[in-house]
């Protein structure tokens, strides 16, 4: 039996994948819904996403949908849609290509200048922080309205407090860059196009109940596990009510959660998770009927004075949402924002979405997150060993993303099932 802590997108794949291999498992959720941070909803007759708005349609994912028959509910986000980078008091088009930045608006033409330079620079480097660098590399104006919130925004980071080898240099070597940033990113964009941006007609959180449809007899919502404790050949799990019996545990859940069921049996690796630094932030679903507004939607430039780190225009990307935008708010460099109550954040949103785009909008919902900052706390996982017969697949421990997840979960599949063969062999069974 392996018993997988945590009904998030990583622990239903992961049970997927044992269930394909014949491996006995259950998953322990604790909250009464599958899906951990992907969750949608239906407000005021309106698909809302407050997790991830939309998801990349790799192979690895096709083959996913595929296989849970979910095909026909996927939507596809318009092509063509550009994304924006609020900088200077103006909404300004970002491009993803040389001659895009060259021709665009985004940059100044001492910027543009700064960014040919880019090829001459020394490779990246392990340990400096994100920010330098982008500095050295892109130039000071390329990293604070393009490379600086575009990457910091997906963990609501503040690239300074990100080093090199700790976050960014896993995705260059996914994304083939050497040392040139511009060179690397001419021969991407000649030789393919990116994954295409999809949802699902009632939101993200169809791929994670699909999972759970598969699954259902092998997991136990509102099931939290409050400590493990060691037993001859493996580990029990205890909850609120009654106990499960597992050879291995694999902890999905976040590191909050699983510092907590380390602690009493390795008090060394809890500590190491409680030093991981994670960012809170707000999820504010706009209603803004008269924003006629065309693509992806904006970041903000780091230096603008905004609680605002981004909003998803939901209007113009699928089908039947029309009206609705996403803002995010908060992050590492904007902590106090969230101090507010939810009304509060609420009005800012709607006052900081008015002031970038000129049209007002009222506030659906106000929720909160929290995401893994991936900083320079993520040292503290160098020398992180669990026990023997716990293991790890979460989005702190390998890179996040739902691509990542699949990948993560499916990989360890693999190897537990291997595992488990060679422990049946080995009994002669």
């Amino acid at each position: 039996m392996i018993g997988i802590v945590g009904g998030g997108l990583t622990g239903l794949t992961l049970a997927y994948e044992l269930g394909k291999r014949g491996i006995d498992h259950t998953v322990l959720e604790a909250a009464d819904r599958p899906g951990g941070v992907i969750r949608s909803a239906r407000i005021e007759g309106r698909v809302l996403d407050f997790g991830p708005q939309r998801g990349r349609m790799t192979p690895r994912v096709a083959d996913l949908i595929a296989a849970l028959r979910i095909e026909r509910e996927v939507v596809y986000a318009s092509d063509g849609l550009p994304l924006f980078v609020y900088a200077d008091g103006a909404l300004r088009e970002a491009a993803f290509s040389v001659e895009g930045l060259l021709r665009g608006g985004l940059l100044s033409w001492r910027g543009k200048l700064r960014l040919l330079a880019e090829p001459l620079t020394a490779s990246p480097r392990t340990e400096e922080d994100v920010a330098t660098l982008f500095r050295r590399k892109l130039g000071r104006e390329a990293y604070e309205r393009l490379a600086g919130p575009l990457y910091g925004g997906l963990y609501g980071s503040d690239p300074a407090d990100m080093l090199v080898g700790l976050s960014l240099a896993p995705l260059l070597r996914e994304l083939g860059v050497g040392r040139s940033f511009l060179l690397s990113l001419a021969r991407r964009r000649a030789s393919a196009a990116p994954a295409a941006a999809f949802s699902f007609g009632e939101g993200m959180q169809r791929l994670p109940e699909a999972l759970h449809a598969r699954c259902r007899e092998n997991v136990r919502l509102g099931s939290r596990v409050l400590g493990l404790m060691r037993r001859s050949g493996g580990w029990v799990l205890e909850m609120e009510k009654g106990t499960l019996d597992a050879e291995t545990v694999v902890l999905t859940c976040d590191s909050g959660a699983a510092a907590l069921l380390l602690e009493r049996i390795d008090p060394e690796s809890a500590a190491r998770l409680r030093r991981l630094a994670c960012n809170d932030l707000a999820v504010v679903p706009l209603f803004a009927p008269d924003a006629r507004l065309r693509g992806l939607g904006y970041q903000v430039a780091l230096g603008e004075n905004l609680a605002t780190r981004g909003v998803t225009w939901n209007d113009s990307l699928f089908g039947g949402r029309e009206g609705v935008f996403t803002a995010f708010l908060g992050g590492a460099t904007q902590r106090a924002a969230l101090d507010e109550p939810d009304d509060r954040v609420g009005e800012t949103a709607v006052s900081e979405f008015r002031r970038v785009t000129g049209h007002d909008a009222e506030v659906l919902a106000v929720a909160r997150t929290v995401m893994p900052a991936w900083d320079v706390s993520w040292r503290a996982l160098e020398g992180f060993q669990p026990p023997q017969g716990i293991r790890v697949a979460a989005n702190w421990r390998r890179r996040p993303g739902i691509p990542g997840r699949l990948a993560e979960a499916a990989a360890l599949a693999d190897e537990l099932a291997r595992g488990y063969v060679s422990s049946m062999e080995g009994t002669g069974a």
